[in-house]
């Protein structure tokens, strides 16, 4: 497969149970890990603990020394990730949440209006070219540098063989806006409805949509 061009639209994607939703839209903000720590928000933890617990305690960012890969918000650059699959399948050792997919929500926002956000905010970004819960990963903070993105393994529905650069990641610091979701994706009619109720009826409503082709 020939090298492929840096998408000009690229959307970025943050799964998370739907009963995180409630408190997520009435915050204003979705928060990294340390803060999610701090608060104890009510809803369902979905990630690996010891991962969860290696990028609050040991994982740094080359392009920020003293800002950990827990203290931001993770995004991957596509939907149906490795980490969704892990989900799906229900069988890892390290993962103790067990009810499957279909609850999990995509939340979707525009690569370049968050990064026009952030800096006009003073808020600090980066993306990596890897999973950033791995000990190995690099780090970027130059849009410029997207090229160096494997996006034909972010793009890969058989990511079998490139599994590294399938999870690439944007991480946004500290806490990532509401309003700049601009869709969710779900599952099933099912969730669709109850996502429709959940949202607020006065404030940010992001469009919804059954996106079946997001999952496994």
């Amino acid at each position: 497969m020939g090298v492929e061009v840096t998408p000009s639209n690229i959307k970025i994607y943050h799964i998370a149970h739907m009963d995180r939703l409630p408190s997520i839209s009435a915050d204003g903000f979705l928060w990294c890990d340390a803060e999610v720590v701090r608060r104890a928000p009510t809803g369902t933890t979905i990630g690996m603990s010891s991962i969860k617990l290696r990028r609050l305690s040991e994982l740094h960012l080359s392009s920020y020394p003293d800002l950990r890969v827990g203290d931001c918000v993770p995004f991957y650059f596509c939907p149906r990730s490795v980490m969704l699959y892990l989900i799906y399948q229900g069988n890892h050792s390290e993962l103790n949440y067990s009810q499957g997919q279909g609850p999990i929500l995509h939340f979707e926002a525009d690569l370049h209006a968050v990064v026009a956000w952030a800096n006009a905010q003073l808020v600090r970004w980066a993306f990596t070219l890897s999973n950033a819960g791995s000990y190995f990963f690099e780090d970027r903070n130059d849009l410029a540098r997207l090229d160096e993105i494997d996006w034909n393994a972010v793009q890969a529905r058989d990511w079998r063989q490139c599994k590294e650069g399938k999870q690439a990641e944007f991480l946004l610091e500290h806490r990532f806006p509401w309003h700049l979701i601009e869709r969710i994706g779900v599952q099933s009619p099912v969730v669709y409805r109850q996502v429709v109720n959940a949202l607020p009826a006065n404030g940010h409503r992001p469009s919804v949509e059954v996106r079946a082709d997001w999952y496994y």
